[in-house]
């Protein structure tokens, strides 16, 4: 994904490692300022933009950026605000908006950013579980000047092989849409059009990567060094496999390595378990009854384990999987996802290198907004704010 001819601007606020970044710059939007609260993300997001400048990027909590963002609305009009901040909970009992939550105050920030900057658009993902609370993100964004609509876009509709919903709500500055309810009706309408027929399956991502064992000697990736994490890992270009969906994700070429493809620990036990489920078996499966470690306890356990389908989206990719791959078994080797198989799911380009230690590439990519559906978005959104 490339930067071509920049125009239009941006602010990602919780940028994560830069997925939704990412897609935005593949359709020319230009980076003013990107933060996030994560040294290893930030590291991420900063060794992939080599051309990037270093105070464009910034480490730190955004309650400590009143100065930049005061700064920045000063010194120029802001085109786009995008970001995911954490939203913990909202109590229908008292009734209290979801703003005023004191469990909130991250969203709270990023509607206190989106008023001071008054950007012409803002662009919020976050998880499906906020959408009893979307009507309150609506009015509190509606209160400092925007006509705010939102969407649940599943992954799995726009050619990415997993299934990952996510609320997105975008919101226009009344000031410079004439009609901006009816352009975010004309916006979410294209968006939808965009939608592909045919899913693409797991085994997708899978094209031309090397076959591995996981690891039975402990913490020998838990606690990975960041030198012997970032070897390079020969493509097997002589895979027979389609591999539509990886020139997809790498702009149409086909790359002839990649990095963060390694597998983690496991005892052999969970390697059993691994090898003898078949795909789309979970811990309740007969196969595994003799050795399953919570036998007496199966309807608390039963989601411990579980194998990938090949010919299906994979279940959604989440941060979890820094702490154990169980439930995200490969579905043809007895492991579980290598931080490259799950980026390829999240739709990451080869080139783009995961830093810090291994079980944080977990942690990052599942965060991170997947660059082909951020990509999407941006496409259409770019006709409304050129």
């Amino acid at each position: 994904m490339q930067v071509k001819n920049p125009k239009i601007t941006f602010i990602d606020f919780f940028c994560g490692a830069g997925g939704l970044s990412l897609g935005l710059e593949a359709n020319g939007f230009k980076l003013l300022l990107a933060n996030d609260n994560d040294p290893a993300s930030i590291k991420t997001f900063i060794k992939n933009r080599p051309g990037l400048k270093t105070n464009s990027v910034i480490l730190g909590d955004i309650r400590d950026l009143s100065g930049y963002i005061n700064q920045l609305s000063e010194e120029r009009v802001i085109d786009l605000v995008v970001g995911g901040p954490p939203c913990q909970g909202f109590s229908m009992a008292n009734r209290q908006r979801l703003i005023d939550d004191p469990r909130n105050s991250l969203y709270k920030e990023f509607v206190k950013a989106t008023s001071k900057l008054q950007p012409k658009a803002f662009l919020m993902e976050n998880v499906k579980g906020m959408l009893p609370m979307a009507k309150h993100v609506v009015e509190d964004l509606e209160d400092v000047g925007y006509a705010v609509s939102y969407q649940l876009l599943n992954a799995k509709d726009y050619g990415i092989p997993q299934h990952r919903e996510r609320l997105f709500y975008l919101g226009l500055r009344k000031k410079n849409f004439k009609n901006p309810y009816e352009v975010l009706k004309a916006i979410f309408e294209e968006i939808r059009l965009d939608k592909q027929p045919t899913k693409v399956p797991l085994r997708s991502a899978f094209w031309g990567l090397r076959k591995l064992v996981a690891r039975t000697e402990k913490n020998r990736t838990e606690v990975d060094s960041e030198k012997s994490g970032m070897f390079r890992d020969k493509i097997f270009s002589n895979d027979r496999r389609d591999k539509t969906y990886i020139r997809k994700i790498n702009g149409g070429r086909i790359p002839n390595s990649v990095y963060n493809h390694k597998a983690r620990y496991n005892n052999n036990r969970d390697l059993l378990i691994f090898k003898l489920l078949p795909q789309g078996g979970k811990s309740d499966h007969p196969d595994i009854a003799h050795i399953m470690p919570y036998n007496s306890r199966k309807g608390i356990f039963k989601d411990k384990f579980y194998k990938l389908v090949a010919g299906k989206p994979s279940k959604t990719i989440t941060s979890h999987m820094k702490f154990d791959c169980h439930m995200y078994i490969h579905p043809f080797e007895p492991r579980g996802l290598t931080p490259r198989e799950a980026a390829r799911i999240q739709s990451f380009p080869d080139s783009y290198v995961f830093h810090g230690p291994y079980t944080q590439w977990y942690n990052q990519i599942g965060n991170a907004v997947p660059p082909l559906l951020a990509s999407v978005v941006a496409k259409t959104l770019k006709k409304y704010l050129l």
